[in-house]
């Protein structure tokens, strides 16, 4: 083959090598280099710049493309109902809140949402949108009625017939709830904490025999103020423990009340005489 032959090779070898255009010397002869184009192609000294949203060259997170739908908000500071409560014990199963589940969207509610957002790279908003809610959907159990109703007492279940006529504090283990009962109405109903099963809370129908405002346990020697007794000496009381530790512990048999301004207003409601109903 001929040295003009060679040289011709040579050219269509360095073209096909060429992705947008280059500058080449034909083999073997002299001269000035060769500016060799591809059709079609526009020469560039480095590569595209990546689109808005496309994934970048570390690695990192897919960001969201510019006019795509926000996640829709199902709940935010200010709401209520069982949805939020749902949420806060569901936050309470990986220990971002501690309180309730009380049922409001409060700022403690807002606080924990967010440490939940951050810690998972989501935007620390406060309100719980949908993308927030399927990540702690993944990472917990559905709440049981005990959890939805930790703090607060769980919903009172519906009065004993016996709680229905005349003046009552109808008491119920299995919800554990106090309803303050007035000729069939409820005027006000607040969770209770009973005796162990060594203790055990007695059941039945009783009346209020004394009342006493700061008494103290003699044999106990622990106070017991707004005490209401009705079976020997098991009285309706507030506790200070029951507020502390909520069902982590017990009584010796008495009801407790962790509310203290609720008990209050019963202690002054309540008759010596009114019935006490303690069922199931």
């Amino acid at each position: 083959m001929g040295r003009k032959g060679i040289a011709g090779l040579a050219a269509l070898a360095a073209l096909t090598a060429c992705a947008a255009g280059c500058t080449v010397r034909p083999a073997g002869e002299g001269g000035s280099p060769v500016r060799i184009e591809v059709p079609g192609r526009t020469p560039s000294a480095s590569a595209p710049e990546p689109e808005p949203g496309s994934r970048a060259p570390d690695g990192g997170g897919k960001s969201a493309r510019p006019g795509s739908p926000a996640p829709r908000v199902l709940w935010s500071p200010g709401d209520s109902g069982r949805d939020v409560r749902e949420l806060q014990a569901r936050l309470r199963q990986v220990a971002w809140i501690f309180h309730g589940p009380t049922g409001t969207y409060d700022d403690l509610t807002a606080k924990a949402v967010r440490g939940f957002q951050g810690r998972r790279g989501l935007p620390r908003t406060g309100v719980t949108d949908s993308v927030t809610w399927q990540r702690l959907l993944a990472m917990t159990h559905e709440p049981g009625r005990w959890e939805l109703y930790l703090m607060g007492g769980q919903p009172a279940d519906a009065p004993d017939p016996r709680c229905t006529t005349g003046r009552a504090l109808c008491i119920s283990k299995s919800s554990r709830t106090l309803r303050w009962m007035i000729d069939g109405r409820t005027v006000s109903t607040m969770p209770v904490r009973f005796g162990s099963e060594y203790t055990p809370t007695r059941e039945g129908v009783f009346h209020v025999y004394w009342k006493s405002r700061h008494h103290v346990s003699t044999l106990y020697d622990s106070p017991m103020p707004y005490a209401m007794f009705f079976s020997g000496g098991q009285a309706v009381h507030f506790s200070a423990d029951f507020a502390a530790r909520g069902y982590a512990g017990s009584s010796h048999g008495c009801v407790n009340v962790r509310d203290e301004e609720a008990i209050a207003l019963l202690y002054g409601q309540v008759r010596s005489g009114d019935k006490v109903v303690v069922h199931w």
